[in-house]
């Protein structure tokens, strides 16, 4: 099948929403370019669209790889040389960087400190272009201007050359790329005098590490705008003289040109997870008659689209930018692995192909949804169900082809990562949002699985601590000097698993009821309740046990990795999110509150999370750490707790002091963006829609923030509309004064969500005080 660029452009036209004259303007309050010091593999990828197989960026140091599997790596503002432009960017998965040069032939990337080392260029960020779709810069070393952009499995390339008779185009495709891992093969070569195709496998260190048998491969085909005057082979060994084609590590061909002044070279590359010939159809289908021009306005329309299902007016521009900017990030994540014709990559390098109706959704490649729940899948519930069935049907599949759910999923491998799994709590979600096109009885098979299963269970499935939860109804502590353990004895991190398996308990619980097995509702219902096995009544703190029961000795609250993974015991011991009427209860009413307030007082010092400190990890030893996922519902629990207005107060602080719109400081400072969840948090706080538990309710609901613009139009997933107005609304105005949904008074902080999503007009009116009278008559349900 062949879409033309003409019916494709129409299409998007006639399905997107316009809400005014200034709708299309959205594009231009996205930046790219926000936090992209110590940014991960997957973050900077400009030519895109949303969901896409083909992310195209550049790279500032993608080669180097990295030693643990995660770390910051691809791209970073810091730097100022550009090593190539590559085309697969998502978790655990890099690779085919392309290059155009002039002068003599440089074999490899070279080295950031050493100028002229390798093919590498210096750049200007004054010439940089970044935007949705599209990528553009000037090599200063080449004089080049080098243009990017993409359809969902098609990059293209187009490259303005000065006049030169060594002008070239180097395919680099055996080079490590970013968290790839270790290349094991490549192989490319010309077919003929303007097409090309070739594959790497890489081993990613997450692979080796959760799934050794697994194998991740990534083909290509490519079709050249003018033929080369000479070819050039070469690999690891050297160059090869009179090929056209090479295979083994480091294999690339160069492409040889005589350019005049200002001539433009272009290539389009179909790209594939299971074959070169499905990366031949997916750029036939996609791609055959559209030019670079022609992609580029296509990808402009197609973000305009989904970027314009949530629209927001109000005079400060750098709110939207950082809400612009975040939603770009939650819909870049987590792209397609299917092709065009439903191919999609198996567990160790096999072929399958989706049914007929997993089709219409596509399966994904996709970090693990470790604390998902309260961002990206909220978002994707709110105005992007579609990506919510992707989502449930590739882990759906997953189950079906393997027994098990993975955590993180690259090419069908499993890459846990964290070592826990909360696929079972997000299908469950899904269930209880109606996101049900997928067969319900055995996703529910599935969710019972994930929660009780431990007989021979695989290792990147996560939970590998399950059947020491059965039997005690929490995980002991194991102690092994500074190796992390988790196996049927117990966990390095026993009490952030007893939470979180508590909490999914819950959701699986909820999902029993839905269906009527009042014995399964029962049952995971005792077993959500294992967080109250380590609340330390002496200093009300969650705490880890041993074996035996007792609480662990030399315990430091500020101490993260001991019982607690990414995170400590002041951030953990408010994680039960499935209960919060009852951790209130345990931790005292009078004091809740107070003590919680003053924790976000003292974490406002330090910018709610690691200060300014460049890492990942800056914060786990805080009291409280936004740049992570364990601590992003507790700002909410003041709902829970009769005093909302602290709820208004501190999301709105969070996002105006947390997030920023610098480089540097964007979602902290150079902390984990994780595939669009930070993003997506901001996008739901500013909008004052959020739900602690993550919508796993049997009849979920949504609580009521401070809303940060003055208006917003929110096309929901049923195709409704749903106003939020704002009345008052300033940096200082954050507390909501009075709430009226469709002309109706709302005292409550909270609305269950199905009346929500019927669509309408939802009218904050904003205050500099707070309201202590409104919304604390009746808190939002705790334990249903």
């Amino acid at each position: 099948m062949k879409i033309s660029f003409k019916k494709a452009t129409a299409f998007f036209f006639a399905s997107f929403v316009t809400f005014g004259a200034d709708a299309q303007d959205v594009l231009k309050y996205v930046n790219p370019n926000i936090g992209t010091a110590h940014s991960r593999w997957f973050f900077f990828t400009p030519a895109a669209v949303p969901g896409g197989m083909a992310k195209l960026a550049p790279s500032t140091n993608g080669h180097y790889g990295n030693a643990s599997g995660w770390e910051a790596v691809g791209y970073d503002v810091r730097q100022n040389t550009i090593e190539g432009f590559v085309h697969f960017h998502e978790w655990q998965v890099g690779g085919v960087s392309f290059m155009p040069t002039t002068g003599p032939l440089k074999l490899n990337p070279g080295e950031l400190d050493k100028p002229g080392s390798g093919y590498r260029s210096a750049f200007s960020r004054n010439s940089e272009v970044a935007q949705p779709g599209y990528y553009k810069v000037l090599l200063d070393d080449y004089q080049i201007t080098a243009e990017l952009t993409a359809t969902q499995r098609v990059g293209f390339h187009r490259y303005t050359f000065p006049k030169s008779d060594q002008a070239r185009i180097i395919l680099d495709i055996g080079q490590t790329q970013g968290e790839s891992g270790a290349v094991t093969g490549s192989a490319i070569h010309m077919i003929d005098d303007t097409h090309f195709e070739g594959h790497v496998s890489t081993y990613p260190k997450y692979v080796a590490s959760y799934d050794p048998e697994g194998k991740v491969a990534m083909f290509i085909y490519g079709q050249l705008s003018r033929k080369p005057e000479t070819v050039t082979a070469f690999s690891s060994e050297g160059i090869q003289e009179g090929k056209t084609g090479i295979s083994g590590k480091g294999a690339g061909l160069a492409l040889n040109y005589h350019t005049s002044a200002g001539e433009t070279l272009e290539i389009k590359v179909g790209l594939s997870y299971t074959s070169t010939a499905n990366a031949k159809a997916n750029l036939l289908a996609e791609a055959q008659d559209l030019t670079f021009d022609g992609a580029k306005s296509l990808a402009s329309e197609t973000w305009r689209q989904e970027l314009g299902k949530l629209y927001v007016e109000g005079p400060n521009e750098n709110d939207k930018i950082k809400f612009y900017t975040g939603l770009f990030h939650a819909l870049l994540g987590r792209g397609i692995a299917s092709d065009f014709n439903g191919a999609y990559p198996q567990h160790g390098g096999m072929s399958g192909t989706l049914s007929e109706q997993e089709k219409k959704y596509g399966f994904m490649n996709t970090d693990a949804i470790w604390g998902a729940f309260w961002n990206i899948t909220q978002l994707w519930a709110l105005s992007y169900p579609e990506w919510y069935q992707r989502f449930v049907n590739t882990h759906l599949r997953i189950y079906k082809d393997r027994g098990w759910f993975g955590d993180g999923i690259a090419h069908s491998e499993f890459v846990s990562g964290v070592g826990t799994n909360f696929v079972g709590l997000a299908v469950a979600a899904a269930y209880q949002l109606g996101l049900r096109d997928y067969d319900v009885n055995l996703a529910y098979q599935a969710v019972r699985k994930n929660e009780l299963g431990w007989e021979n269970r695989l290792k990147g499935s996560g939970k590998m601590d399950t059947k020491v939860f059965l039997k005690l109804g929490y995980v002991p502590q194991v102690e092994n000097g500074s190796n992390y353990v988790s196996d049927t004895t117990g966990s390095s991190f026993s009490a952030s698993h007893t939470l979180e398996y508590s909490f999914s308990a819950f959701a699986a619980a909820q999902m029993a009821r839905g269906l009527g097995n009042t014995a399964d509702y029962k049952m995971f219902m005792n077993y959500s309740n294992g967080w109250r096995k380590l609340l330390n009544p002496a200093n009300k703190l969650i705490q880890p046990k041993t074996e035996i029961g007792e609480f662990i000795k030399d315990f430091d609250p500020y101490q993260a990795w001991r019982g607690f993974q990414e995170g400590n015991a002041k951030q953990y011991t408010y994680y039960v999110p499935h209960n919060p009427a009852a951790l209130i209860g345990a931790l005292g009413n009078g004091q809740f509150n107070e003590t919680l307030d003053g924790i976000f007082n003292d974490a406002q010092k330090n910018g709610f999370g690691g200060g300014k400190s460049i890492d990942a990890f800056a914060g786990i030893n805080a009291v409280y750490n936004h740049g992570n996922q364990p601590s992003l519902h507790i700002s909410w629990l003041f709902n829970f707790s009769r005093q909302p207005w602290l709820t208004q107060k501190w999301t709105r602080m969070i996002c105006d002091q947390f997030y920023g719109t610098e480089p540097i400081h964007g979602y902290g400072y150079g902390q984990d963006e994780d595939q669009g969840q930070l993003g997506s948090w901001y996008v739901l706080a500013s909008l004052g829609l959020f739900d602690v538990k993550g919508f796993t309710d049997l009849r979920p609901i949504v609580e009521f923030g401070s809303p940060a613009f003055e208006k917003a139009r929110i096309s929901l997933g049923d195709k409704k509309l749903l106003v939020i107005e704002t009345k008052n609304n300033s940096k200082e105005n954050v507390y909501v004064q009075s709430l009226t949904f469709n002309g109706r008074k709302i005292q409550n902080c909270w609305l269950y969500r199905d009346e929500l999503m019927k669509g309408g007009k939802l009218v904050f009116t904003m205050g500099n005080e707070p309201n202590r009278s409104w919304g604390t008559s009746v808190s939002p349900p705790s334990a249903q």
